[in-house]
């Protein structure tokens, strides 16, 4: 009790103080609580000092949105790390989880080095952003072609590299990059190593990413087609439909393939088991995350605060996520009987990853129809890419980004309305699709697609086949079984629960043979 008297005086004592405070204080001596004097001119200036204020504004401006937007971006890390890991079992959550935070941790480093240069070290810097972009001048080209790789830039170093309009690009493209890096961990998760996946962070940042990244992004030669060949305006992707997602589910793609099914996914007659997630709610929050976040990754890509085409980028991305996940969701009730949670969670990231591309260049209709088809086809390609393709993916990375990257960047071919993007890539006049009258637009979409398969899936599944060679993509059999908290990470996720083994955690005579599994066997005999 007198304890209690005893804090009661002293908070009483301290209200006082501060009372007695707040009546001493006074707007006096050139105080002005309301910044109703605050002014960056006397009336005094010339006109050149006027502009030179307006200028600083302006591009003030255009500095504080490409920052804020890149911290959100950023935040998409803590999205992808909340889905993966809620889809998968909680024997896997601490291995997940910080896999998805290591590859940030990675790819800043690789892009850091190698993978910005490559990708910009000839873009010219963003208009946005003051002149000193114009230090990126280095462009490796083939003549006729067009660009192919940037070689200024490495380590942010070299001669006027030391740039605040460079080190504001950097910043914003390396957390799009590592959103790439991250999707293949959810369709290589519960069986990868914790160690290959750093030598796949650095392959992603430093060389992969970085190139398709150059020809799409940084004057290369796939946003030269319409002035070399003729085709639109070359080819284009406002924010990373193709970039950033169908890159990175082509790369979860080649990477499921060579890495194989879980153990006892697959039974011996083809048919699939269900592997249950432990935390859907936490993949519901993450995905809440990644959609606020998408706000920020889209309308952010204009690289300029004054450019009022934000207002339609952030709905268009509002309402394609919206519809996508709606039509996930009655799209599994009516077929199955109920609103599967993960389905409604991954159409509304369907929707957002088809709309990516096209944001900016389609109207609200266009967008609705874009996000009705995303969140259809994301119903459709989980159980042809589990069912048919006998490919294992956790938590539907493929399907998501993989397929719905794809379609839109073909959604942009078709239902670009020409009231955006006069000057994109050289060209004048808005960009239009198939529907408002330019079919080259489409045709450039396409070469992108078939890029995206050479590239993306391609060499990567090369790199993947040696990497497993070499390293080793798998771990053993008696881990995964195990978990890969204890093995991989020497922790658990949950040490305070006891967590129910059922029979996905024991190995059964009716599991279909998984032939990455055969070495395994080799060493112990």
């Amino acid at each position: 009790m007198k304890n209690s008297k005893s804090i009661i005086g002293i908070i009483v004592g301290i209200a006082i103080v501060a009372l007695i405070l707040a009546l001493s204080v006074s707007s006096k001596n050139g105080a002005d609580p309301t910044g109703a004097s605050y002014t960056a001119v006397t009336g005094n200036e010339t006109l050149g000092e006027v502009a030179s204020v307006a200028n600083k504004a302006y591009y003030g401006t255009n500095y504080v949105w490409i920052m804020i937007t890149g911290f959100m971006v950023f935040f998409f890390q803590c999205g992808f790390a909340m889905v993966e890991t809620g889809f998968c079992r909680g024997k896997n959550a601490a291995h997940t989880m910080t896999m998805n935070f290591m590859v940030f941790l990675v790819g800043a480093i690789g892009y850091f080095l190698v993978g910005f240069a490559i990708q910009f070290g000839g873009s010219g810097g963003a208009a946005g952003l003051g002149s000193g972009g114009s230090a990126l001048d280095a462009l490796l080209t083939i003549p006729g072609f067009g660009g192919i790789m940037g070689y200024k830039g490495f380590l942010l170093s070299s001669g006027g590299i030391y740039d605040a309009g460079i080190y504001a690009l950097f910043f914003f493209q390396m957390v799009f990059m590592d959103t790439t890096v991250t999707i293949p961990t959810g369709s290589m998760a519960e069986r990868v190593k914790y160690s290959a996946y750093i030598f796949i962070a650095l392959f992603i940042s430093m060389f992969l990413y970085p190139f398709f990244g150059n020809w799409m992004w940084g004057g290369g030669w796939l946003s030269t087609l319409g002035q070399n060949f003729g085709l639109g305006h070359g080819a284009v992707d406002f924010a990373g439909s193709a970039v950033v997602h169908a890159m990175g589910g082509m790369i979860a793609l080649s990477g499921a393939i060579v890495l194989g099914p879980r153990i006892g996914k697959f039974k011996k007659d083809g048919t699939s088991r269900a592997f249950p997630g432990h935390d859907i709610p936490m993949a519901i929050i993450g995905t809440i995350i990644l959609f606020f976040c998408w706000f920020a990754f889209n309308a952010g890509s204009t690289l300029n605060a004054t450019d009022f085409r934000i207002a339609i980028v952030a709905t268009n991305t509002m309402i394609a996520g919206a519809v996508g996940g709606l039509v996930a969701m009655f799209y599994m009730w009516v077929a199955y009987g109920k609103p599967d949670p993960s389905m409604t969670a991954n159409g509304a990231l369907a929707g957002l990853v088809a709309i990516t591309a096209p944001c900016a260049f389609v109207n609200v209709v266009s967008a609705f129809f874009i996000g009705i088809v995303g969140g259809l086809f994301v119903c459709l390609a989980v159980p042809f890419v589990e069912n048919k393709l006998k490919i294992d993916d956790p938590v539907g990375a493929i399907s998501v980004h993989c397929v719905n990257g794809v379609w839109g960047i073909i959604a942009l071919g078709l239902f670009a309305d020409g009231t955006y993007g006069d000057g994109v890539n050289g060209i004048s006049g808005g960009v239009k699709g198939l529907f408002y009258g330019d079919a080259s637009q489409l045709a450039a979409q396409f070469i992108v697609v078939l890029v995206l398969i050479i590239w993306g899936f391609g060499v990567s599944y090369v790199f993947f086949k040696v990497l497993d060679k070499v390293w080793g993509l798998r771990v053993d059999p008696e881990a995964e079984l195990e978990g890969l908290d204890i093995p991989e990470m020497g922790v658990l996720a949950y040490p305070d629960i006891q967590l129910v083994k059922n029979d996905l955690d024991f190995e059964s005579e009716d599991d279909l043979p998984i032939k990455q599994l055969a070495r395994f066997q080799k060493n112990k005999n």
